[in-house]
């Protein structure tokens, strides 16, 4: 996924109300900017990071510039959860994540219950097969863990990935690791020991767990590799 504009340059001065952060021009104007990610963003949030922007020309905005990614010293962390779903898309069509075998079409955003969504949902001849996206910033000695902060609503879409398994559909979750520095990912069960009792659970079930690198760089975020899902603490 390339961007459509070039991205801006700053330092990110802080995240706060959760859906906000402050960034600093080179020129030293501070602007106040959104920030798409209700995570702790462990990690990537640290005062004085280099952090790139874009901005939207919707006018009915009232922060119109939207931050994008956070380089922690390391690498480019992608931290925009709007755009996970995209990619997650765009690498199931160009067969870049293969896991899941054949389809002839896909729809998003699927209502499968009174009050559930999930993100992705590709049909064949013969099966279904549900899919919900998520978004993974935080990584520990080469180790990609998800979530960074307690996720109820994650643990409410494993339930209901289990219950169209158990139907007869096919059913996964997707961990989109922007970044390229992680060799394997397992759930944080530090942070949310009830997500990852949930997502072993839904294993036994039968339903996929898949987790995919991505590189991250101011001109593009491409998806990258997959990568082991480790269950063992």
């Amino acid at each position: 996924m390339r961007f459509n504009q070039t991205l801006s340059r700053g330092t990110l001065i802080r995240r706060y109300n959760r859906f906000l952060a402050e960034v600093e021009l080179p020129t030293g104007e501070i602007l106040t900017i959104h920030c798409p990610n209700s995570g702790a963003m462990l990690t990537c949030s640290a005062p004085g990071s280099p952090a790139c922007f874009s901005r939207s020309d919707n006018q009915r905005r009232r922060y119109p510039h939207t931050l994008e990614m956070v380089h922690n010293g390391v690498t480019w962390i992608g931290v925009n959860t709007m755009r996970t779903n995209a990619l997650v898309a765009e690498a199931l069509e160009n067969g870049v994540i293969d896991e899941l075998g054949h389809f002839d079409s896909m729809m998003r955003e699927i209502k499968t219950s009174p009050g559930t969504r999930l993100d992705l949902m590709l049909s064949s001849e013969k099966i279904r097969t549900y899919i919900e996206v998520k978004n993974c910033t935080l990584v520990r000695d080469g180790r990609a863990l998800f979530p960074d902060a307690v996720t109820s609503r994650g643990t409410k879409h494993l339930a209901e990935l289990m219950k169209l398994r158990k139907e007869g559909n096919e059913a996964a979750v997707i961990f989109l690791i922007q970044r390229d520095d992680a060799q394997s990912f397992a759930p944080a069960a530090d942070i949310d020991p009830t997500y990852a009792d949930s997502l072993a659970a839904a294993r036994a079930a039968g339903v996929r767990s898949i987790a995919y690198t991505a590189r991250v760089t101011p001109e593009e975020i491409t998806v990258q590799e997959m990568v082991p899902v480790i269950m063992a603490s």
